[in-house]
């Protein structure tokens, strides 16, 4: 793996592609983190992160120039919140080869008002059921998925579903689904043991709300399990949400 610094950045090529946009191209580096970008001095339309090991989309500086990203064949499983304030004119965002999931890990994209082509091919979620016609209805701006182009008609039938009971139940499900992987995301926390495991699974399936859901992350991410001793939980907790409000 080699770290993106600002010395690889400066050392890569750099030239006007076929459609006149100065592109970056940082292929094939194993790259596994974005980071360093300023150092771009926002001189590029388009960045070319294809053929590296990056597993979030995050880590981007405040760059206005940014109108296509490419992320084919990377191990991205995540999506940071926020894009809209780093890349807001952001109109191509190519992602074909990834390991995206469920179909709530892409609403932290719905910000960005300007995005307009996005393709998804090769994730375990472009399998999903109602896979489309969600993304139709969530990306109203969106005019091209996975290199088809979104019908007026298609844009009619899934706003029609999702207004409908069935769907609703369905987007409802999809947004429990988002805040339990949060959940279960524990950054830079040692490994957990099987009863630990265990005592996370037990809380997150025994809740009841989103709010809890999102309260059980918070404590997770405080490195506490529930289940434990609820008198030392419950002092660390109330100071680990504390510390989260700050």
């Amino acid at each position: 793996m080699v770290k993106l610094t600002p010395e690889l950045i400066q050392q890569s090529m750099q030239y006007i592609n076929p459609v006149r946009d100065r592109e970056l191209d940082l292929r094939g580096y194993k790259i596994p983190t974005i980071e360093n970008l300023g150092a771009t001095l926002d001189q590029f339309d388009t960045i070319d992160f294809s053929d590296n090991d990056i597993r979030k989309l995050d880590g981007f500086p405040y760059l206005k120039r940014i109108k296509t990203l490419f992320f084919n064949n990377n191990r991205i499983v995540r999506i940071s919140e926020g894009l809209e304030h780093c890349i807001p004119n952001l109109e191509t965002l190519m992602l074909t080869g990834n390991m995206i999931q469920e179909l709530g890990d892409l609403d932290p994209l719905i910000p960005l008002k300007n995005l307009m082509n996005l393709c998804l091919l090769q994730n375990p979620v472009s399998a999903k059921p109602q896979y489309r016609q969600y993304v139709i209805y969530r990306f109203p701006q969106l005019r091209l998925l996975d290199f088809r182009k979104i019908k007026l008609k298609e844009r009619e039938e899934a706003t029609e579903y999702f207004r409908s009971k069935r769907g609703k139940e369905m987007a409802r499900d999809i947004a429990k689904k988002a805040k339990i992987q949060a959940a279960m995301s524990i950054p830079d926390k040692p490994v957990l043991n099987v009863d630990e495991r265990n005592k996370i699974r037990e809380a997150i399936s025994g809740a009841s709300s989103l709010d809890e859901i999102k309260r059980l992350g918070k404590l997770l991410q405080s490195g506490l399990i529930p289940g434990e001793d609820k008198r030392q939980n419950g002092a660390n907790g109330a100071e680990a949400m504390e510390e989260e409000d700050d």
